[in-house]
């Protein structure tokens, strides 16, 4: 089992940034798939960005890129994304993912095993 606890979402205007923290514990896994999505009341869950612990290239949705980062510190268990510039339609609950049950777009919720609870993001215009 794998446990996945997010923070450092809050308020903030648009054009403001934040940083959001998701730290593993529980079972070890190296090399695996780790994402964050969001969910907005009405909507399907979003992917918004992936990256593979084992050092691969990053992936993000169209609507984020240039935009978000998302980064890994293996030593500390710990996922990151960075978003900058944010706009008012980033708002929503960002939930951290790990690891893959089946194969498919790293992007897409489904595919997911483990998930955190989601740490609230809110940009007002």
């Amino acid at each position: 089992q794998v446990r996945l606890v997010e923070s450092g979402g809050g308020s903030v205007q648009a054009g403001g940034s934040l940083r959001l923290s998701c730290v593993a514990s529980g079972d070890k896994f190296s090399r695996e798939w780790m994402a964050w999505f969001r969910q907005v009341p009405g909507k399907e869950r979003e992917g918004v960005a992936a990256i593979w612990t084992g050092e691969g290239v990053p992936r993000y949705a169209d609507s984020v890129k240039g935009r978000f980062t998302i980064s890994q510190d293996n030593a500390d268990n710990t996922l990151y994304l960075q978003m900058n510039t944010l706009k008012p339609e980033d708002t929503g609950v960002y939930l951290c993912a790990a690891v893959l049950k089946s194969g498919g777009s790293v992007l897409n919720p489904q595919i997911y095993v483990y998930w955190g609870q989601g740490t609230q993001v809110t940009v007002s215009s």
